[in-house]
């Protein structure tokens, strides 16, 4: 009998290490620096994104979407190695073409089972529906029942992101010139968050410390199931453990330290996030 693979796009932010113990296969997106094109986590790892991304002079990344063409040979790979059906969450349909490149290899592969997951977000509101989707393929669950599964969970995920600066959207095309200079001019260090598929602002404190505190406090605003703290390199190994520790602290019940990560933001999301940020993405206990 074959199993049920999962696939995920690079905007997850698994780390390495992470996807390949949990059995799920990452299709990259790239990332352009001037005349440099880069497949994330292929020949760019996060690391040396982040090196590129706060050198002096650095241009501005841009990311663009894996082609379907590229989403239909990790299908047929996955196919290949023995797999009865496949199951693939992508980042959300408004924020990237990725998810139309999915749909397109899965349509060209109409004989064989591959069910399509918009999560409607991205960074690890697109890696913990993975891992769900992956825990349940290990215990042998169908894959009909994994994407429904999945897709009903959607609505108990979520993310919350203090950054330091609005001007990485705004370049990125994912927030008006307006909100972000209103942002800037009044030196907030916004919390952000996707709704409807969409990145916005959720508050705007007016310091660091504010927003880490809020951040804590949004996210352990009810039971959690899974937590994930999502941050760049320019914070230090301590500001990251005390975030984590006071999250963990706060939820409600507690948390089993097991569904607790802690991993950098990605090359494929850090170019429309920027430095300095620090957050969590979540998925509330029913």
């Amino acid at each position: 009998m074959g199993h049920v693979a999962i696939v995920t796009d690079s905007t997850a932010d698994l780390m390495p290490e992470a996807a390949a113990a949990a059995g799920v296969r990452v299709v990259p997106l790239f990332v352009r620096f001037g005349a440099e094109e880069f497949q994330v986590g292929v020949n760019l790892t996060t690391e040396q994104f982040w090196e590129r991304m706060t050198a002096p002079d650095a241009p501005f990344p841009t990311t663009a979407a894996p082609s379907p063409g590229t989403f239909r040979e990790t299908f047929e790979a996955c196919f290949a190695e023995g797999a009865e059906a496949i199951v693939c969450p992508t980042i959300g349909s408004k924020l990237s073409a990725t998810f139309q490149s999915a749909t397109l290899a899965a349509q060209a592969l109409p004989d064989r089972e591959v069910h399509v997951i918009d999560t409607a977000s991205t960074s690890m509101s697109t890696g913990i529906p993975a891992l769900m989707a992956a825990e349940m393929a290990a215990d042998g669950v169908p894959a009909a029942r994994i994407a429904a599964t999945v897709h009903d969970r959607l609505r108990d995920v979520d993310l919350y992101v203090a950054v330091d600066t609005l001007e990485y959207l705004k370049k990125g095309g994912r927030l008006s010139a307006t909100r972000a200079a209103v942002g800037t001019v009044l030196s907030f260090k916004p919390i952000v968050t996707v709704r409807d598929g969409l990145v916005v602002m959720a508050e705007n404190p007016r310091t660091r410390t504010k927003a880490r505190e809020r951040i804590v406090e949004l996210v352990t605003a009810q039971p959690l199931e899974r937590l994930a703290i999502i941050h760049t390199p320019t914070s230090t190994r301590e500001e990251v453990e005390a975030f984590r520790d006071a999250l963990v602290a706060r939820v409600p019940g507690g948390i089993d330290p097991a569904r607790v990560s802690i991993g950098l933001l990605g090359a494929s999301t850090g170019p429309h996030l920027g430095p300095g940020l620090m957050g969590a993405a979540f998925l509330r206990r029913r």
